[in-house]
């Protein structure tokens, strides 16, 4: 997998060449590459920002240097003006790549892949497991960590004529650039690439992960030794009964979901939810409608 990461502090990211992400790099699975956005200046200063049209506090990310660096990092076809999607070969219907979240890993354009570029900032969607999960199967992915008040919003636009863009935010907070935002996302779709983890099926138990655990958040975890401090491991942990610790282990699951992050329960499909489910559920003050589906 190829990452391409453009900034203006290429030093922040240091931290990927440790631990399972810089291991990955060194076997070639990840390949990572840092950008720093001001080799697309021009001026002594190496001006990347200036004052926002209509007034306001703060500056904002110039857009010739953003539009040079994707320009330089996926290449523009040869003849095809600013704000166009190439035409297909023979003069004929373009088959345009697909430009939003929905696009699939194996989008290509008349000179290869196509990448998608992701932009970290307050004002985007959620990032989500599911959406670690999508991105880890794509070929190519390009990050843009914005500063300051954030890119002039013409760079996404016009990145969109040539390559899927994705806006998302890691919650409902304001960091002081996206670099730390892109530095989590990496890692979470890093993980999830095949040989990066010792044992694959770790992110299978994971909180959020598809299947058994989506929209639910992971349980307490126990290790040696059975007692300490006078605190001792779950008996049903030591029982060796398979069936009964994965009983156990989905109870703690929904229980801590409705203790910690309720909303989610209400993404829970009533049909995937058996009657011990619905037990433990109305146990802890969130009864489930429907009828009982699931085995």
């Amino acid at each position: 997998m190829k990452l391409d990461v453009i900034t203006i502090f290429p030093e922040y990211f240091a931290p990927l060449d440790i631990s399972l992400l810089g291991k990955a790099r060194r076997a070639g699975v990840l390949d990572v590459r840092v950008h720093d956005l001001r080799e697309w200046t021009h001026d002594r200063h190496r001006t990347v920002d200036d004052t926002p049209y209509g007034g306001g506090p703060g500056m904002v990310m110039k857009p010739d240097p953003w539009g040079e660096a994707l320009d330089a990092l996926a290449p523009r076809v040869p003849g095809t003006p600013s704000g166009t999607i190439p035409s297909a070969p023979g003069g004929g219907l373009p088959t345009p790549p697909v430009l939003d979240e929905t696009s699939p890993a194996t989008s290509e354009g008349a000179s290869g892949p196509v990448p998608r570029l992701i932009i970290p900032t307050p004002s985007g969607r959620p990032f989500t497991q599911a959406d670690a999960v999508r991105y880890a199967a794509e070929p190519w992915l390009i990050f843009a960590c914005g500063r300051y008040e954030g890119i002039d919003s013409r760079v996404a636009e016009e990145a969109r004529t040539r390559m899927p863009v994705d806006e998302v935010s890691l919650g409902d907070f304001v960091l002081a650039g996206g670099e730390v935002a892109v530095l989590v996302m990496v890692e979470a779709i890093g993980r999830l690439l095949p040989g990066v983890l010792g044992n694959a099926d770790s992110v299978a138990d994971d909180s959020f992960a598809p299947g058994a655990m989506e929209s639910l958040l992971e349980g307490p975890v126990y290790t040696k030794p059975p007692v300490w401090r006078e605190r001792p491991v779950p008996d049903i942990l030591l029982s060796g009964h398979h069936g009964a610790i994965a009983r156990w282990r989905r109870d703690e699951a929904l229980r801590r979901t409705a203790r910690h992050r309720p909303e989610l329960l209400s993404r829970l499909a009533p049909e995937v939810l058996d009657k011990h489910d619905r037990a433990v559920l109305h146990e802890a003050g969130f009864p489930v409608d429907g009828e009982d589906m699931a085995d």
